[in-house]
């Protein structure tokens, strides 16, 4: 057999990808190299041996694309344990600027990702009030927003109109009546809520339309991102996750579980 032996045994992932890199870099060191014609010529003949290499051993990027998504899925993983861990030993970390209520303590907190636009969080909407109204001496109340702009086109400004709400200290009040009014999302909507809470409407206006706005959202979603959230609605009392529209019974048993491990 004429092949070299490091070519054809199988390979572990770490070793395919080490070798399709080493590839790789004798392509890119080859295509830098100085515009002689006699380095154009060693620069093609290697290109065509690695290209040989691939055709004859497909397993080694098949192998490669499967241990890069590991190695990814790994670090997900770590970095959402990380993120869990701390909303378990320091609840109060992951608040930053979020709108908040309940408790002030800020020892049990219950972190709710969210999007006005999701059907499923409107129902959880009125499950998560019942539960505060019980509750509400003993945790705290924090929501992210999470739109899922891809297919909900109202998410975004909703949470944008929620925002500017709440830099004028009616965010609860506002976020109550985007999912009473769900059906009905839009700057129609938005600037009717305003006037009804009586919210000085230009700056309503200009803080909705912001980069503050967006921003806000935005550092909501990375943290979405990190624990690994890619639904809605989402939950997080100290660090124990709940998902979709959960029912009251459910949030009552993880407070309980959560209230002795203090």
């Amino acid at each position: 057999m004429n092949a070299t032996p490091f070519l054809t045994v199988r390979r572990s992932p770490k070793a395919s990808i080490g070798l399709v890199g080493a590839m790789l870099v004798c392509i890119a060191l080859s295509s830098c190299s100085s515009p002689a014609q006699s380095n154009d010529a060693a620069s093609e003949d290697l290109e065509a041996q690695v290209l040989q290499i691939i055709r004859d051993n497909p397993e080694v990027i098949l192998e490669s694309v499967q241990a890069y998504q590991q190695q990814q899925q790994e670090t997900a993983q770590e970095a959402r344990r990380a993120v869990v861990a701390e909303m378990a030993s320091d609840p109060a970390s992951v608040i930053g600027d979020s709108p908040v209520k309940g408790a002030e303590s800020r020892e049990i907190v219950m972190v709710e990702f969210s999007d006005f636009q999701c059907p499923f969080c409107a129902k959880a909407h009125d499950t998560v009030k019942a539960f505060m109204e019980e509750n509400g001496d003993r945790v705290t109340l924090v929501y992210k927003h999470l739109p899922l702009v891809s297919i909900h086109p109202q998410a975004l400004p909703a949470a944008q109109a929620a925002w500017a709400a709440q830099q004028q200290g009616q965010f609860w009040a506002y976020y109550d009546a985007l999912f009473e009014n769900q059906d009905r999302l839009g700057d129609d909507l938005y600037v009717e809520i305003a006037t009804d809470l009586g919210l000085d409407l230009e700056q309503f206006d200009r803080d909705r339309n912001s980069d503050e706005s967006l921003q806000a959202v935005q550092a909501d979603l990375e943290l979405a991102d990190e624990l690994g959230l890619n639904g809605t609605p989402a939950f997080f009392i100290n660090g124990e996750g709940l998902s979709g529209a959960v029912e009251l019974a459910e949030f009552e048993a993880v407070l309980e579980r959560v209230t002795a491990a203090r």
